[in-house]
């Protein structure tokens, strides 16, 4: 049985506008067990690409990039909302839409610390339209890096997001993909 979707079915609320609170193991209080079992998954797709960094985007990311880049043992780097006045640092940055918050931002990173050296594998915990997923793809093809793929712990599948990151020519793993959803009818998987 597939360990993220019964604690999706245990204990998991559907909002109005297909907002999925899951905020006992992932977006609020981080299930370290549990998440360390899913990110066993990401290993066993992606151990033989030779990745050599994870990326996320902060912040429910970067608690999921951790735990996977245990296993990979690399460094994560997580693309930041905002630069503090500290960083003169040289930048590459690109838009993405929040679709839980509704809003467009700019994400950035270093750019001493993705290059195209890197072998990156992208680690988010949601996906649905694939605008974070896309605009960290973005980043990598700035630095040159290769993207050797990317993992989300839930797919909306219904919202096409993982579809067009694949038809990019780039393998999505998710840890449940959710065929539909609503208040009323709960969470049903593909």
């Amino acid at each position: 049985m597939n360990v993220i979707e019964e604690a999706i079915r245990n204990n998991c609320k559907v909002l109005p506008g297909e907002v999925l609170k899951i905020d006992h193991f992932l977006n609020h209080m981080i299930d370290v067990s549990l998440l360390s079992k899913g990110c066993d998954e990401f290993y066993k797709a992606f151990a033989d690409k030779g990745v050599t960094k994870i990326l996320t985007v902060e912040s429910s990311g970067i608690g999921v990039a951790c735990l996977a880049a245990v296993q990979f043992g690399c460094p994560v780097l997580y693309a930041k909302k905002l630069f503090g006045k500290n960083s003169d640092d040289e930048l590459y940055s690109a838009s993405c839409y929040s679709y839980t918050k509704g809003v467009e931002y700019n994400i950035s990173v270093a750019a001493k610390y993705l290059t195209s050296d890197d072998r990156v594998l992208i680690i988010d915990d949601f996906l649905a339209g694939g605008n974070a997923l896309k605009a960290l793809i973005a980043l990598c093809n700035k630095a040159d890096a290769t993207v050797v793929g990317c993992g989300t712990v839930v797919e909306k599948a219904y919202q096409g997001g993982g579809d067009s990151v694949r038809a990019m020519g780039i393998p999505v793993v998710s840890l449940a993909k959710i065929a539909s959803m609503s208040p009323e009818e709960g969470v049903k998987f593909c």
